[in-house]
């Protein structure tokens, strides 16, 4: 549809009682354009003032990435602390300034340790690999040529560590294998709000999407954004209600939301 159908899809689901509803984000791709180099991806200017002036309102906003629960400190601190800002897909979460990781992951951290010098010493050319503490990730957005190479060394690692792949945007994450997903942190965090929506664009939102539709099937309502470019997975389409065409229309519609509710955000 078109962003307006969208922005009041929105307003419908979390404006009638906004106290109760949930906002729930993804970050890269969502509300950061894709970069080729993650270091330098940035949230869109207004993203932190927008999620900020709707906190003030929702019941719950949030951001779920793949990424460090520091770096979205870095980028996203300003937003306040009524925001949620999870990392490494429920593994890590930022908290008054401070990174809390899941104690379930203390065992990992040697392993993915281990995983990451090795990776950095064979890594094919052109293949980055990211440090990300409680996981790493291999990507090749660089050097489309060594998908290949890359992928074989990220199964080998994760066979020799006992880690688990997870896909993304021309890149592979190697993490612990512990229960934990956007899926997870999705059905935490709604808790027993009746509306909720969450927006992704990434093979990772696919788990966030399929909690949304257990909630729906209990009764709550709610509403799966895909944001969308020419590298977005044919599953997360299918599974959407509403599709986008990249991160400024999701901003759109979060500026949107935010007026409507009464906080406009500068």
């Amino acid at each position: 549809p078109a962003v307006g159908a969208a922005e009041e899809a929105l307003v419908g689901l979390l404006g009638a009682e906004p106290a109760r509803a949930g906002l729930l984000t993804d970050f890269d791709g969502t509300l950061a354009s894709i970069v080729a180099e993650p270091a330098e991806a940035h949230a869109l200017p207004g993203v932190v003032a927008t999620l900020g002036a709707l906190a003030k309102r929702l019941g719950l906003v949030a951001v779920i990435s793949g990424r460090p629960a520091g770096f979205l400190l870095e980028r996203l601190g300003g937003v306040g602390p009524r925001v949620r800002l999870v990392g490494l897909y429920g593994l890590e979460e930022a908290r008054g300034g401070v990174v809390r990781l899941a104690p379930a992951c203390q065992p990992w951290l040697g392993p993915v340790r281990q995983a990451t010098l090795e990776a950095t010493r064979r890594a094919p050319a052109g293949v980055l690999v990211e440090p990300k503490g409680a996981s790493l990730t291999l990507h090749w957005r660089r050097a489309p040529d060594q998908e290949g190479a890359a992928r074989r060394l990220a199964e080998e690692l994760a066979g020799t560590r006992g880690l688990v792949l997870q896909e993304g945007r021309q890149a592979v994450e190697l993490r612990p294998p512990l229960a934990v997903d956007k899926g997870s942190v999705v059905r935490s965090l709604a808790g027993d709000l009746p509306a909720v929506a969450y927006a992704g664009d990434d093979l990772g939102d696919l788990a966030a999407f399929e909690a949304l539709g257990e909630l729906a099937q209990a009764g709550r309502r709610v509403l799966r954004v895909a944001v969308v470019d020419q590298e977005t997975p044919p599953a997360l389409l299918e599974r959407a209600d509403l599709a986008l065409p990249g991160p400024p229309a999701w901003l759109a519609c979060l500026r949107h939301l935010a007026r409507a509710l009464g906080e406009p955000p500068g």
